[in-house]
């Protein structure tokens, strides 16, 4: 998309630095410059989000169970290492969380949050926002993308050490296929729904996956021209990277209308859509 009557804006999803989750690998420092990491009191890391504008944050409505308490959490952008020094982070607490109306779990759909930041956050090298879709806008089946967050590397397993950001590749899968696979009878027994509010990605073998921890980062597609489209939200899934369960993101350009309305009037700094 490119708007003439935005050339005055940032432009979003380019990495300006070019560049572990479950079969991941570290990222490298920058790579992904709209990562956000939100801390809540003393459990520390519990979600990940997306910057969408200087004072915007994209994230699950699931990582904020009482919207309207929301003293505790700190968002830190910036930052590539969970546990160790990061030069170049900013940390805002949060003003205000929007979730839809009608939200009650992430299986039912639904499972975004617009998070306003307090304090709005200064564009650099290792600060940038990500390109959002259009309503309607469709990622085909087979597309590799990239999710990324600080969650668990295996099931029940937390990211060790300094804890470096996290990436791994995974493939569109149409909403049927990811119906099917859901459908397939495994230990878990749990009837899962693919929503129209929903997108899924990863394996049939599992192996790749996002995980706990991960809860509302960013699922990202290539939009050409170097640009990074956000196509989902980490939502939930069953288990971490198994067989026949990928990963359950919330559909982004489901949202684009609620997105526009809360962050109306425009937001600081609003980004040039160019992709």
């Amino acid at each position: 998309m490119n708007d003439s009557k935005t050339n005055t804006f940032l432009t979003c999803g380019r990495p300006p630095l070019g560049k572990r989750i479950v079969g991941g690998a570290e990222a490298s420092a920058g790579a992904w410059p709209w990562q956000v990491d939100i801390q809540l009191g003393a459990k520390g890391h519990v979600c990940g989000g997306s910057i969408i504008a200087k004072n915007w944050v994209l994230s699950a409505a699931h990582c904020f169970p009482n919207p309207s308490d929301v003293s505790s959490y700190r968002l830190y952008m910036g930052r590539h290492l969970l546990n160790g020094y990061n030069q170049f982070e900013m940390v805002s607490q949060v003003q205000r969380v929007v979730v839809p109306e009608g939200y009650s779990a992430p299986q039912e759909g639904r499972d975004v949050a617009l998070v306003q930041l307090r304090s709005p956050v200064t564009w650099s090298d290792r600060i940038q926002p990500v390109c959002l879709p259009y309503a309607g806008v469709q990622f085909n089946s087979g597309t590799l993308c990239y999710v990324t967050g600080w969650g668990h590397t295996q099931e029940g397993v937390s990211l060790a050490g300094v804890g470096a950001l996290q990436e791994v590749q995974v493939p569109i899968i149409n909403q049927s296929s990811c119906q099917s696979m859901y459908q397939i009878l495994s230990s878990d027994l749990v009837r899962v729904d693919i929503l129209s509010d929903m997108i899924c990605a990863g394996y049939t073998e599992g192996g790749k996956d996002s995980c706990q921890g991960d809860s509302g980062g960013p699922l990202v597609c290539p939009g050409g021209n170097g640009t990074w489209i956000q196509a989902g939200v980490v939502s939930f899934g069953l288990g971490c990277a198994q067989k026949n369960r990928p990963g359950i993101y919330s559909r982004v350009s489901s949202f684009a209308s609620l997105i526009l309305s809360v962050m109306s009037p425009r937001p600081q700094n609003t980004v040039k859509c160019q992709y």
